[in-house]
């Protein structure tokens, strides 16, 4: 977060609210915590401004856009080189395909969830991003069968 501010309460109810539905009107928001619409917009405004609120995105259906396959896909990389890290990073970053990337500890370096059209977009993604490489000593792919639940919604206590 850009700057500190120790979240309250109404804070955490408002972003637990916020993060299942962003375009709830504000009286209904208020309702929801006891506050005014416009106590809700300043305390919005400065959860965007802090970075607690990272953005306000549209959740968009995959059958919609043509997204017919989710896939995991563990890598290991050839080496701890920082800048070989660094170059497969940036590439997975750039990369639309890849909706998710973690560095992770054990026998692999990074866990990818990859979303393409079907397997044949699959293995001409995962050819481009990891056979074309020098840098990727492996990698497994894990195609889902189907999603069992899918989101980026935080749990978020409040005191």
């Amino acid at each position: 977060m850009r700057d500190r501010h120790p979240l309250d309460d109404l804070d955490r109810l408002l972003l637990g609210l916020v993060q299942q539905d962003a375009q709830r009107p504000l009286h209904e928001l208020g309702d929801e915590v006891g506050l005014s619409p416009s106590a809700v917009q300043r305390r919005l405004t400065r959860l965007r401004r802090t970075g607690a609120i990272r953005a306000e995105v549209a959740v968009v259906a995959p059958e919609a856009v043509g997204v017919g396959l989710t896939s995991l896909v563990l890598v290991a990389l050839a080496d701890d080189d920082p800048e070989h890290h660094a170059a497969f990073r940036a590439r997975m970053r750039e990369e639309a395909c890849v909706q998710q990337c973690y560095a992770v500890v054990g026998q692999w370096d990074y866990a990818v969830l990859l979303v393409t059209r079907d397997i044949a977009q699959n293995r001409e993604v995962s050819r481009r991003l990891f056979v074309s490489d020098f840098g990727v000593r492996r990698y497994e792919t894990f195609p889902s069968s189907g999603a069992v639940k899918a989101g980026l919604t935080l749990p978020i206590e409040t005191g």
